[in-house]
């Protein structure tokens, strides 16, 4: 068992400013973004060229966002929103969504698109291996905030929450107090599955010509599988809980499973064509 360094969510206080690591993440996973797209430009034969990813970028920087948020909102806090609309604007109170962030991307690559002039597919095929390494940021952060824990484990990395850090009257999750028993990091599991461990799949696969709408379809699939299999020992959100009167299906796994059968079958699709990206 480990305890969980407990470590200071807040990176630089400078007077009434404060610096959150978890925004930095986000600071990071850009830029991670914009350096793997430069070097991926060099390779990709005129698809996208390298002074041209700056704006890739940018507008997906604003998907991610701006879906992240609105994604929170509907999927996991509809309620609130339903009694006060405005409360999609409260940025300060936290919630981001990849699934959102993920919609908000494709709507903002499809306002590119038209500004570039090329396929659809062509600009995802080029961004879906300059994502994963964002994501492990955004799960990195996730575990700086100390949340999104698993359910309760006794396995050597399983994490204690100290009780003095985290009061068992005030954080409660799914499973009862943080601080009661060892928990797994289920927010470490999804940064090495998919943020590290689904990057090095796409981006070895991406450096040989690959048909029109694949890579796309293997970051469809893969994330989708990687998440849903972490969402066995993620615990739920307390005021969601299990969906369908389960006591497995979480709103994550819901929300992946699309991935999986869309991402299955761009593969197919993929295979059956012959003009490649």
């Amino acid at each position: 068992m480990i305890t969980y360094p407990a470590i200071d969510p807040v990176m630089v206080s400078l007077g009434p400013i404060k610096v959150h690591w978890y925004g930095v993440m986000y600071l990071v996973a850009f830029g991670t973004a914009w350096w793997l797209g430069k070097r991926r430009a060099l390779k990709t034969n005129g698809m996208i060229a390298p002074q041209q990813v700056d704006d890739v970028i940018f507008y997906g920087a604003i998907g991610v966002v701006v879906g992240g948020r609105v994604g929170s909102v509907i999927f996991y806090n509809f309620d609130s929103f339903i009694e006060n609309p405005l409360y999609l604007f409260k940025i300060w109170q936290g919630g981001m969504s990849f699934h959102g962030g993920f919609l908000g991307v494709l709507v903002a690559m499809e306002v590119y698109r038209r500004r570039l002039g090329c396929r659809f597919f062509e600009l995802t095929d080029f961004i879906a291996p300059l994502v994963p390494l964002g994501l492990a940021a955004g799960r990195f952060g996730n575990f700086i905030n100390g949340e999104l824990w698993g359910g309760p484990s006794s396995l050597p990395w399983a994490m204690k929450l100290p009780c003095e850090v985290y009061p068992p009257e005030r954080f409660i999750d799914f499973a009862g107090p943080l601080c009661e028993t060892a928990r797994h990091p289920s927010m470490l599991y999804q940064m090495l599955g998919e943020g590290l461990l689904l990057f090095i799949i796409l981006w070895i696969y991406s450096q040989k010509s690959r048909p029109y709408m694949a890579v796309s379809g293997l970051f469809l699939l893969g994330y989708g599988v990687f998440r849903s299999l972490v969402e066995f020992i993620r615990l739920p959100d307390a005021h969601l809980g299990y969906l369908l009167q389960t006591n497995w299906l979480t709103m994550g796994m819901l929300l992946s499973l699309p991935m999986i059968i869309i991402g299955f079958l761009f593969m197919i699709i993929a295979y059956r064509r012959v003009p490649t990206t």
